[in-house]
């Protein structure tokens, strides 16, 4: 309340335009952005099948997610979000992803996050996600985030309204406990969505009004390609990213850096298997 929150800390020291941007466009889906980066497999599958040679197991899901966690650490803007009006930096740098439990069209989804200090490298990314993963799995699992939604939509449809509604006047004035805010997957640094996985095309997901995510990452299906490389046209195979930002707590130049720095590990994802030295 009154500028303070349990998951983020006020900005302080903003100019003028932007103080002023979050309340000209006070909503998400009136803010957000689309860009699209097209990123060579060559380097990606080479370091998996080098690091299989070695007996590791790495997916483009571990990779990309890490080289996310770490683009936070070195560009903390991007771990910005805007709420009632307020810029604030995330306490941590927290990525929500979707878990499938079989590929079937009747097969349940969960939804969930891991959080990071935005120091840890790929193997330490890759175990936080697995473990997440293995988690959500077990038959006797208990998903915090299922649970509160079972809670709430064990009422009648007007008071799951009421509720809904409470939370989230709850949420613009920091009211809302940090219990609550854990088990949200809506409160996130970004949302990552693999539709690879599923053999579909990468799509520009909307942002959530509800929740603190200002990054919404898709990455979808590989695919052949032309590429230019040293003058000539070779065939290769580029895997699609769209990405949907919220403009209000950075520049173009500064998103645009930071989503150059971010392909930049995914051509070289060796980058990843060292700490990052900075801080958030």
């Amino acid at each position: 309340m009154f500028g303070y929150r349990p998951d983020g800390k006020k900005v302080k020291d903003l100019d003028p335009i932007s103080k002023i941007v979050p309340h000209i466009m006070s909503a998400r889906h009136d803010s957000q952005i689309m860009s699209r980066y097209d990123v060579p497999c060559d380097h990606l599958d080479a370091f998996i099948h080098e690091q299989n040679a070695k007996g590791e197991t790495y997916t483009y899901m571990h990779i990309l997610i890490a080289a996310t966690v770490r683009v936070m650490a070195m560009f903390p803007k991007i771990n910005y979000f805007v709420m009632n009006g307020r810029i604030y930096e995330h306490n941590s740098i927290d990525i929500s992803f979707v878990v499938k439990k079989s590929l079937n069209l009747e097969a349940e989804e969960s939804l969930v996050k891991i959080s990071c200090t935005g120091k840890e490298t790929l193997p330490e990314i890759r175990e936080k996600i697995n473990a997440a993963i293995e988690e959500d799995a077990r038959p006797d699992a208990n998903n915090g985030t299922e649970q509160l939604a079972k809670l709430l939509t064990f009422t009648p449809n007007f008071v799951i309204k009421l509720l809904i509604g409470t939370i989230k006047f709850l949420d613009r004035h920091g009211m809302l406990p940090k219990a609550i805010i854990g088990l949200s997957p809506f409160h996130t640094s970004a949302f990552v969505t693999n539709l690879k996985s599923i053999k579909g095309p990468a799509i520009f997901h909307h942002l959530y009004d509800f929740g603190t995510t200002g990054l919404f990452i898709a990455m979808g299906k590989e695919s052949p390609e032309p590429v230019v490389s040293g003058g000539s046209v070779d065939k290769g195979k580029l895997m699609p990213l769209n990405f949907t930002l919220d403009e209000r707590f950075c520049d173009g130049l500064y998103w645009v850096t930071s989503l150059r720095a971010l392909r930049a590990l995914l051509i070289n994802p060796h980058q990843l298997m060292s700490p990052h030295q900075g801080s958030i």
